[in-house]
């Protein structure tokens, strides 16, 4: 009975569907484990368009979402008619609060294809991105982090919004990675001189540095394979 309603109703704008079958009602009142998946969106993105019902907009959102779940960026989303930068936020923010409380709960993070596991995103990134995957004594991943957005250099990768955070999570390892997003996965010169100064910071504040990763889109360098650390 819930699924044809669920077809039936998507046919209709949201004030036109009996008031205890809204997705927001329903959720008032049965919690929500009793909406499908179509419906949380529908909660989420909240309202439609003039031409568009909240419902049709749920639905191109969940076709990108199962598409590439973890390539789904706010630019994506933003392509949906309906979709704004507001609500892309919404929908994103709810991605990565899913993400570090559910998924990260119990990640080993021991090898390079751990690392690759984790930052596959980075792959399709048209700017470079540098992030830091914060890890307990047991090499379990505590957060991964977004920590700047921008070509690396000295300037720019200061100690102090490398470790601040690491600090903060009482951290026994970090790993850093970042991307080269029209070139090799090679390091260069700014790179190795950057690490090497990351890793005399990190001795003094008690922090081991496993190792830095470059990738691109098909290929990826590891500073600890390479002897580089």
């Amino acid at each position: 009975m819930q699924n044809y309603k669920l077809k039936r109703y998507s046919k209709y704008k949201i004030e036109e569907i009996p008031l205890c079958d809204r997705p927001r009602e329903k959720m008032f009142k049965k919690g929500p484990g009793s909406l499908s998946t179509l419906e949380l969106l529908v909660v989420l993105v909240g309202t439609g368009t003039k031409s568009k019902d909240v419902f049709s907009v749920a639905k191109e959102i969940s076709r990108i979402i199962e598409q590439d779940f973890t390539g789904v960026s706010m630019e994506k989303l933003m392509q949906i008619s309906g979709v704004g930068p507001t609500k892309a936020c919404q929908i994103i923010a709810a991605i990565e609060f899913s993400r570090r409380y559910l998924v990260n709960e119990g990640i080993l993070v021991k090898t390079q294809e751990d690392v690759l596991n984790l930052v596959g995103e980075l792959r399709q990134k048209k700017q470079e991105y540098f992030l830091t995957l914060t890890l307990d004594g047991g090499h379990h991943l505590i957060e991964k982090r977004t920590v700047f957005i921008g070509t690396l250099n000295k300037s720019i990768t200061h100690p102090r919004e490398i470790f601040s955070d690491a600090i903060t999570d009482r951290a026994a390892a970090i790993i850093f990675v970042h991307n080269h997003p029209g070139g090799e996965a090679i390091p260069s010169r700014e790179d190795i001189e950057v690490t090497r100064r990351l890793i005399d910071i990190s001795k003094l504040v008690g922090i081991e540095v496993l190792d830095h990763i470059i990738v691109n889109k098909t290929d990826s360098y590891s500073f600890q394979k390479h002897a580089l650390m």
